[in-house]
C-alpha cells in the first residue's frame, strides 16, 4: 500500500494542467467548426455568407481543434510548447488591441483574456516542471 505514495504527484499534477489547456483549446476549435455563427457572435465578428462561415470554421475551427487534439495525443514537449505559444500569442495580442483598436473592453474581453494567460501559462509549466 505505501508503495502507491512513492511518487509525488506534481508530474501528474503539471501532465493535467498542460492536458486541460490543450482541451480547452480544442474545444474552442470544435466549437467553431461546429456552430460558426454562434461563436462569431461570441467573439464579436461578422460572418455575413457562406464563405465567413467557411473560414470561421477552418481558421478558428479546424485549426484550434487540430493542434489541442494533437497535443492531447501526442507526448512531444513541441506539442504543449505550440498550445501555449497559441495561447499566449492570442493574450499579447488582445492586450496590445487596447492601444491599437480601443475596442470596448466587457467582461468577456477579461474573461477571453484571462483564460489566454491562464492556459498559455499552464502549457509552460508542463514544459518546465514549475508549478
Amino acid at each position: 500500500m505505501a508503495s502507491l505514495f512513492r511518487h509525488p504527484p506534481v508530474t501528474l499534477h503539471l501532465m493535467n494542467v498542460g492536458r486541460l489547456s490543450s482541451a480547452a483549446l480544442m474545444l474552442s476549435g470544435v466549437a467553431a467548426a461546429v456552430d460558426p455563427k454562434g461563436v462569431v457572435a461570441a467573439l464579436h465578428l461578422t460572418a455575413d455568407d457562406a464563405r465567413g462561415v467557411t473560414e470561421t470554421r477552418a481558421g478558428l475551427g479546424g485549426t484550434y481543434a487540430a493542434l489541442g487534439g494533437w497535443a492531447l495525443v501526442s507526448r512531444e514537449p513541441a506539442a504543449d510548447a505550440a498550445v501555449g505559444v497559441t495561447w499566449l500569442g492570442a493574450a499579447a495580442v488582445r492586450i496590445a488591441t487596447r492601444k491599437i483598436d480601443r475596442p470596448p473592453v466587457t467582461a468577456s474581453y477579461w474573461v477571453y483574456l484571462g483564460v489566454e494567460i491562464s492556459c498559455g501559462g499552464s502549457a509552460e509549466e508542463m514544459l518546465t516542471g514549475e508549478a
